[in-house]
């Protein structure tokens, strides 16, 4: 069933918008969060697509920045409609501004291409490999585990929309060998991940190490990719010092060349099933 891609993407939209216009208009942040009564900081969110916007303010907003076709009036405040509404994430509770815009980008995605260097893809992992990781960083707190785990669930449908999302994977060897909860719960992960790479729409490939170095040793990384009418593609990096999304075109070029030699480093999808049926089997 075709899934509901939630305000995520309007938002950014609106807000990359709102932001060509303020600055023909040859306003500053400052001066428009001025005239709205508002903090300065409350227009760099609106504008980044962190948080949505009220149709008053947008109105006061359109008609200090001189926007008086009808047309363009609406199509903003369409975006502005979509981007107010829920998310179908929404149910699972309150979550980080990064996290849901990672899941909004993620529903509103045609194509993901991923490199993890250290675990099983969320979108990939099984439901007891996916319940040690998320209760790792949630060591007493029973319930927080089980309602980031039912997402991630959720978020797997995505590989069953109609349309499919894309999905495309390279894993360093490492995360094949990483025992993760016991032997049987790795072993059925890694069966679980040589079914998912026979279908049509998922790619894994796993990088051996037998390359040595290689550019993902840098961390994972995930890019987006949607319908050209839609959004240009964004990169999404998460470490301990917080989440990045980079959108410059100098940014997704090199990412997307770092990609393509990992590509080229990487085993052929065929031959990373036998590694990963080689492991599995050690663990039997």
């Amino acid at each position: 069933m075709p899934r509901e891609t939630g305000p995520t993407i309007a938002r950014w939209q609106l807000g990359r918008q709102l932001k060509s216009l303020r600055e023909a208009a040859s306003m500053t942040q400052v001066q428009i969060a001025d005239v709205l009564g508002c903090s300065e900081s409350k227009i760099y969110k609106i504008e980044s697509g962190d948080v949505g916007i009220g149709r008053g303010d947008l109105l006061v907003m359109l008609d200090r920045y001189k926007v008086s076709d009808d047309g363009h009036r609406e199509a903003i405040l369409d975006l502005q409609q979509q981007g107010r509404q829920r998310g179908w994430w929404s149910r699972y509770g309150q979550l980080s501004n990064s996290y849901a815009t990672y899941v909004g980008l993620e529903a509103a995605a045609t194509t993901v291409r991923n490199f993890e260097l250290a675990v099983m893809p969320g979108l990939l992992q099984t439901e007891e490999y996916a319940r040690v990781i998320i209760s790792a960083s949630r060591p007493s707190n029973d319930a927080e585990t089980e309602r980031h785990l039912r997402l991630r669930m959720e978020r797997q449908k995505r590989l069953d929309d109609d349309p499919p999302l894309n999905y495309w994977t390279i894993l360093d060897e490492s995360v094949l060998h990483r025992e993760t909860g016991s032997r049987e719960v790795m072993r059925e992960q890694l069966r679980h991940l040589i079914e998912m790479s026979k279908r049509s729409n998922v790619t894994v490939q796993v990088l051996p190490y037998s390359e040595g170095w290689h550019p993902g040793t840098l961390g994972s990384f995930n890019i987006l990719e949607f319908p050209e009418d839609v959004h240009s593609p964004v990169v999404y990096t998460e470490t301990l010092a917080g989440d990045a999304y980079l959108e410059r075109q100098e940014e997704i070029g090199r990412v997307s060349l770092t990609y393509t030699h990992l590509h080229a480093a990487a085993l052929s999808a065929t031959k990373s099933r036998e590694l990963i049926a080689a492991v599995a089997r050690d663990l039997a």
